[in-house]
């Protein structure tokens, strides 16, 4: 069912001194349009009839643009996920005359009883707000207590690909399109993309877990596990969880090491820009570092999609994921123990993350394991250099023994 889209008009009342609206207006805004949508559906009285009341836990507002009086705002809501007791809906407000996205608004809800308790969500919710819509070439698997976001192609042998922070499955587009003879399997990690994203706090043993859970849920045995950057590390997770499961491994644009002391402070300083600042804040201090520094063709526009991507990326998926960032084990124990595991080691050129260095160092400590150095890349070789990356893990997988 989808929910439906409300068109609220802006008053000189809700404006401040300089004729802009206001900040308390618009979260006032935000609350209008989802009562519009009760009282457009079951009724304004949904909750009360159930005998719960749905109290806000947690609100996260990103101001974007400004409004003005007589500006028609449009407001979409879409619940994000659904637990045992709470609720997330995203909400964006977009100014009518030329579709400009001027705030977005994510809140958590908890549902309570008379006395305060927290009782459960009334099953009817999704038929209120709906489901947040899916592209075509996307589907939802349900693990874990969330719902993660697949793009799956192909048949034949798995390979699964696991994507960074804060990024989706789209990174790895190039490489689904075209690697003929594979299943390829391309998810969004729980909290980006597309998935559900908790207020709950994760680790890469979350992330792990969900990803072992959605290969069995999808009757897949065995896999290729290929991650870049922090999929990297929710690689290694697996690797200890369920080594048996892992027929070959492409670590990409990724490292062994846990985070310094200073990294932790770093990650404590971006989750703390990430609260003032919004997903854009964390887009713009880390898009500088992502891609490789001599201009490129179609640089421009590569920039232009991972500002989109990781501006959409939910401020529960960013906080919990610098958390398990910032605790996340140091893997350099694992290397040596993998011997039997084909191994890949991947790195751009250029990449100012994870240097060429680090990936050197890892992939000797791998028995066995080759080095790809891909020349005009940065940190995001699969999206900076598809054909060479692409044609790079080809020619691992040839190797591989196709029986199993």
């Amino acid at each position: 069912m989808a929910t439906p889209e409300i068109d609220l008009t802006v008053y000189p009342d809700e404006c401040d001194a300089y004729g802009h609206l206001n900040q308390a207006s618009f979260v006032a805004l935000f609350e209008r349009a989802r009562w519009e949508v009760l009282a457009r559906g079951p009724g304004m009285d949904f909750f009360t009839r159930r005998g719960v009341w749905p109290a806000v836990r947690k609100s996260v507002v990103e101001y974007l643009a400004q409004a003005y009086p007589g500006d028609v705002l449009r407001f979409s809501q879409l619940l994000v996920h659904v637990g045992r007791t709470s609720f997330t809906i995203r909400q964006m407000a977009r100014r009518q005359r030329d579709d400009l996205l001027v705030a977005t608004a994510e809140l958590v809800f908890v549902c309570v009883d008379q006395r305060g308790t927290p009782v459960p969500v009334p099953s009817e919710l999704p038929n209120v707000f709906g489901d947040r819509p899916l592209p075509g070439n996307l589907r939802r698997v349900a693990v874990n207590g969330v719902n993660l976001a697949v793009l799956a192609k192909g048949q034949g042998p798995a390979i699964l690909f696991v994507h960074g922070y804060p990024l989706d499955h789209s990174i790895w587009e190039h490489q689904v399109a075209h690697l003929d003879g594979w299943t390829r399997i391309a998810p969004d990690l729980r909290g980006m993309g597309q998935s559900d994203a908790p207020d709950l706090g994760y680790s890469m043993q979350t992330y792990a877990e969900d990803l072992l859970a959605l290969l069995t849920a999808m009757g897949v045995d065995k896999v290729v596990l290929c991650g870049l950057s922090m999929g990297g590390y929710v690689a290694f997770e697996m690797l200890r969880r369920a080594r048996e499961r892992v027929r070959g491994l492409i670590l990409m644009d990724t490292r062994a090491e846990a985070d310094t002391p200073e990294g932790k402070k770093a990650r404590d300083a971006a989750a703390q820009q990430a609260r003032e600042g919004g997903a854009d804040a964390i887009a713009g201090a880390m898009l500088p570092k992502m891609l490789a520094t001599a201009p490129a063709p179609g640089q421009p526009e590569l920039r232009q999609k991972l500002q989109r991507m990781m501006a959409a990326t939910p401020m529960a998926g960013i906080l919990s994921a610098l958390s398990a960032l910032k605790e996340r084990p140091d893997s350099h124990p694992l290397l040596p123990t993998l011997t039997g595991i084909p191994t890949l080691v991947v790195v751009g050129e250029d990449d100012q993350i994870t240097p060429v260095a680090g990936a050197r160092t890892m992939a000797a400590a791998i028995p066995g394991a080759q080095l790809r150095v891909v020349p005009g890349a940065g940190h995001l070789t699969p999206l900076e250099q598809p054909d060479v990356t692409t044609r790079a893990v080809a020619d691992f997988l040839a190797t591989l023994p196709r029986a199993e």
